[in-house]
């Protein structure tokens, strides 16, 4: 989810990376000292051009063949030749055929919306039901849905707030379990045991350092709820982590006196939030009156999607931020190793390494997330890092520093992380594992953490609008291991705007904003872009010629990168996931229709300004929708 202007709330001068970028790519003007060469030595790609690379010619690469889409700006959909997109669940969906079906004007209850599809579509993953081939056609989608839009959920939008607004919302947020099966091509839900929705009032549980008789998750109510529900993971124990990010703007206060405290600061807590309101009509979400209820979120929150009765489970070990992705990978001795960012302008990249194989732990009946060190990265300007440990009692994590144990640690991850000197990061989002290499890609998605600008700076870009990829690989191709090397995979941008479009190689695909990732089987690269709306199609902006949201498919190999689909009006290209046989894709269209400064505002009495995607009802509004696509010749996707 974009936040325009967004200043982060780090109050540190800890390190910026696009500093030691900078110096980097100052350190290597040897190779040529245009920008563009200073790339591709950075890069380690070639510098010619990819055959079709912005034409959507056919291209020769082993692994990306498809026709590139061209930009769009339309309210549409559009893939490459050869391939079919079906819009499987947009939100309103009722989980079983008897239940409460989708209205067009938005008046479906609370109640009735606990039992459809959320809103704002987000992370994702399949789980076969069964094994071999007919596990790419009956299969659990489990996902996530990250907010909600006051303008499209209600009749007359969020004026004047109700409690059964708030308690709409409220069924609206979490994750959606859902089973669907393939026939003829064709794919469905399916009326299944599996079915059910998570959301912000279902009873929840912790685990970890900050279990669930900690004193700082004592609020005046139950626990209960999962919030803004943005990237995801899964663990070979085929459960489902879904990361709670942007939950701090779902809470504010009226009241005059109140202030927030240092660590509510550091987390954005502000009297007005992101303008949801719940907290007029619901003491639950007011900071004055419940603050230890904003404790409870900011975890990434484990689901088994196979056992309908079981409860989520938020794995504090893990830490609290603003989770984007909880990537699980092994390390040496079968150690759990999960990465995650924390996606705010200027915040830090983490990893939690297990203590043991998570084998030998499940075999004693312990959670593999709860056991293990938590640590987060720091770069340096040579091309290293480090992963400094965030454990009570090392380090400046003292208590003659003022903590007070481990938990505390956790519930101040930020603070911890500020502490030990970490770096600052432009929006640390998505991370994916390369299947065969275990390098690690994390998106930068976009900044302003550069120093000052000028011919003699070693900061290129310093207004980062159009954002990186960045690659890491750990020492010995151990991902549990305490150092790594760091270089850019891929730059985004459009080089024909000076200077935030430096760097882009000569003939790149264009496309700005980088988000989701994903690696598929065979080494693709998967990239997801969430422009902003005050962005898009935009000159003033210098995103004219990126257009609508795309997916695009890169070969990190290679260097080549291509436009595999463009998305409709006001929407962000997110959640991406396959079935095992590679040949149905699954990816979200979050918030089509949403104000933009292209297209316009939409109303209550007029949802439509923007886009009417997917429906295109006259009397209707735009939908969030989980999208399946696949070759009309039934083959791999990307080839």
């Amino acid at each position: 989810m974009v936040r325009d202007a967004d200043t982060g709330s780090n109050p540190t001068d800890n390190p910026a990376l696009s500093d030691l970028i900078a110096t980097r790519i100052s350190r290597r003007s040897l190779l040529g000292g245009g920008a563009a060469m200073a790339a591709v030595g950075l890069l380690g790609v070639s510098n010619a051009t990819p055959a079709g690379a912005s034409t959507g010619a056919r291209g020769t690469g082993e692994l990306i063949e498809f026709t590139e889409v061209p930009v769009s700006s339309a309210d549409t959909l559009v893939v490459p030749e050869g391939y079919v997109a079906q819009v499987l669940i947009p939100w309103g969906t009722p989980l079983s055929t008897s239940g409460p079906a989708w209205k067009k004007d938005a008046s479906n209850t609370a109640e009735e919306q606990a039992v459809q599809i959320g809103m704002h579509h987000d992370g994702m993953k399949y789980f076969p039901l069964k094994s071999g081939a007919s596990g790419s056609s009956k299969g659990l989608l489990v996902l996530n849905h990250e907010y909600v839009d006051p303008i499209m959920l209600t009749p007359d939008g969020a004026t004047p707030m109700t409690p059964e607004k708030v308690a709409k919302g409220l069924a609206a947020h979490g994750v959606t379990v859902i089973e669907i099966r393939e026939k003829k091509g064709v794919w469905a839900p399916a009326d299944s045991e599996y079915n059910r929705r998570i959301t912000g009032t279902t009873p929840v549980t912790f685990s970890g350092p900050v279990g669930p008789d900690h004193p700082a998750l004592a609020a005046n109510n139950p626990p209960m709820g999962t919030l803004n529900n943005c990237a995801n993971g899964f663990t070979p124990w085929n459960t489902y982590l879904t990361c709670e990010e942007n939950w701090n703007g779902t809470f504010g206060t009226t009241s005059t006196t109140w202030t927030p405290s240092a660590t509510e600061r550091r987390y954005g807590i502000t009297a007005a939030g992101f303008n949801y309101n719940w907290h007029l009509v619901d003491p639950r979400f007011d900071v004055a009156v419940n603050p230890k209820e904003l404790n409870r979120f900011g975890w990434v929150v484990e689901i088994d999607p196979f056992d309908p009765e079981s409860t989520p489970v938020k794995r504090t070990a893990l830490g609290r931020i603003k989770h984007e992705s909880a990537t699980f990978t092994e390390g040496s001795q079968g150690r759990a190793v999960i990465y995650t960012g924390d996606d705010e302008n200027g915040d830090y990249f983490y990893k939690f390494v297990g203590s043991d194989s998570w084998r030998q732990l499940r075999q004693q009946r312990k959670s593999p997330l709860d056991h293990g060190t938590l640590y987060v990265a720091k770069f340096a300007n040579d091309g290293s890092g480090t992963w400094v440990p965030l454990v009570f009692g090392q380090g400046a994590l003292t208590a003659a520093n003022g903590w007070t144990d481990q938990a505390d640690v956790l519930l101040r991850t930020r603070e911890a992380a500020d502490a030990v000197g970490a770096t600052k990061l432009d929006r640390p989002e998505w991370v994916t594992v390369h299947p065969e290499t275990g390098e690690v890609y994390v998106t930068l998605t976009n900044g302003t953490q550069g120093a000052t600008t000028g011919p003699d700076s070693p900061n290129p870009r310093p207004n980062n609008i159009y954002g990186h990829i960045l690659r890491i690989s750990e020492a010995g191709g151990d991902n549990g291991a305490l150092t790594f090397e760091w270089d850019i995979a891929f730059f985004a941008g459009d080089p024909g705007y000076l200077p935030e479009g430096a760097l882009v190689p000569p003939g790149q695909t264009l496309f700005g904003s980088p988000d989701g990732l994903y690696f598929d089987r065979d080494g693709r690269l998967w990239i997801e872009t969430d422009i902003s709306n005050s962005s898009q199609n935009l000159a003033s902006r210098k995103y004219d010629r990126i257009g609508n949201n795309a997916l695009l498919a890169a070969d990190p190999a290679t260097g080549v990168v291509r436009r595999f689909l463009t998305g409709p009006r006001g929407s962000e290209i997110t959640g991406i996931t396959q079935t095992p046989d590679s040949c149905n894709l699954f990816v979200n269209i979050q918030h089509p229709g949403e104000t933009t400064t292209a297209w316009g505002t939409p109303t209550p009495a007029n949802p439509r300004v923007v886009s009417n995607w997917p429906d295109f009802d006259p009397a209707g509004r735009p939908r969030p929708a989980t999208v399946v696509i696949r070759k009309k010749d039934g083959g791999k996707i990307g080839t």
